[in-house]
C-alpha cells in the first residue's frame, strides 16, 4: 500500500528568505500543528496591526518615523498572509479529485461559478 505524501508551504522562510516546505504523510503531526498555530498567530497579529494602523492614520499628527514603522509592519504582515494563502491554496488544489480545481471538470483553475453569482 503506497502512502500519499503532502507537501506544505510553511508559514516561515529560511534565513536566506527562501520558502520552507514540510513533506509528510500526515496532516496532524507536530510540525503540521506548529505551522497551523503559527498561521493563527500571524493572522491574529495582522488583525491587530490593521486596528493599530486605523488608529495611527486617523490621528491628527503622525510623525514620518511612525508612518514608516507602520508601513514596514504592514508589508511584513501582508507577506505572511500571502504565504498563508498560497499554502492553503496549494493544499486545496492537491486535495481536489484528479488534480482539478474543484472536482467539477474545467481546466483546474478554480471553482466554476454560475454567472449570477457575480450579480
Amino acid at each position: 500500500m503506497s502512502q500519499t505524501h503532502v507537501v506544505r508551504l510553511l508559514p516561515w522562510s529560511r534565513p536566506d528568505g527562501k520558502p520552507c516546505y514540510l513533506r509528510t504523510d500526515q496532516s496532524n503531526g507536530y510540525m503540521w500543528q506548529l505551522a497551523d498555530n503559527m498561521e493563527a498567530i500571524q493572522l491574529g497579529m495582522g488583525t491587530a496591526l490593521i486596528e493599530h494602523a486605523e488608529e495611527v492614520l486617523s490621528a491628527p499628527k503622525v510623525s514620518l518615523e511612525e508612518v514608516r514603522y507602520l508601513a514596514n509592519r504592514l508589508v511584513e504582515s501582508l507577506s505572511d498572509v500571502l504565504r498563508i494563502a498560497e499554502s492553503r491554496g496549494e493544499r486545496l488544489q492537491a486535495s481536489a479529485p484528479h488534480g482539478k480545481g474543484d472536482g467539477e471538470g474545467g481546466d483546474g483553475d478554480g471553482p466554476l461559478l454560475p454567472a449570477d453569482a457575480f450579480g
